[in-house]
């Protein structure tokens, strides 16, 4: 056997070893996660403990601690991972060649339609849970940035007014849309956009 060839068995087998090994445990994380909001969803947070999620995740209760310490980190994990890929969604339906006004809109219809899907079915136990931690607290500061961001892009363009700050009308912006959650149907978080753009809108002069 050739030394370089040596050396090339050397670099890609522990490669290959590595990905599989992360890919294995990306696995059993994303079971576990998977298998607490199924659990939430059906029962709710009562008892739920790790040989539940467990036995729903159909792993070892041992392979799953060395992942988790306990039930309360696999549902902040799990939310941390639906945070992310909401915040994909809201990056992904912004058109770059579009007016920024354009864009503005694009996100917070996003936005409100993820609101309106994604509220909890057992209330405030379940919200009171998940909305605590440096996740949500980062996740919220990132929101706020991207929708300053295109705030201040349609003020500068003369699409929207001027004489509120945008860090205010980014406030207003998330509080309004967290309604959402509560519309019963589409049409109604479609009207809810509507007028929260409206309050948006450059006063007349």
């Amino acid at each position: 056997m050739s030394l370089t060839w040596s050396i090339c068995i050397l670099v890609v087998v522990p490669k290959l070893w590595t990905e599989t090994i992360d890919a294995h445990r990306a696995a059993v994380r994303d079971a576990a996660m998977d298998a607490m909001a199924a659990l939430v969803a059906e029962h709710g947070l009562v008892a739920l403990t790790m040989s539940q999620i467990a036995e729903q995740a159909g792993i070892g209760r041992a392979t799953l601690y060395k992942y988790f310490p306990d039930a309360q980190a696999v549902l902040t994990a799990w939310h941390e991972r639906q945070i992310t890929a909401h915040l994909d969604q809201l990056t992904a339906a912004v058109d770059p060649a579009a007016p920024a006004i354009a864009r503005l809109e694009a996100v917070l219809h996003t936005y409100a339609r993820i609101q309106h899907h994604s509220a909890p079915r057992h209330g405030g136990e379940l919200a009171s849970l998940l909305h605590r931690g440096e996740h949500v607290d980062r996740a919220q500061r990132r929101l706020r940035d991207f929708i300053q961001g295109l705030l201040v892009e349609a003020a500068k363009d003369g699409d929207l007014r001027d004489d509120v700050a945008t860090d205010e009308l980014a406030s207003y912006c998330l509080h309004a849309l967290t309604a959402a959650g509560s519309m019963t149907t589409p049409d109604a978080v479609h009207r809810l956009v509507a007028v929260t753009l409206a309050g948006l809108s450059a006063p007349r002069r």
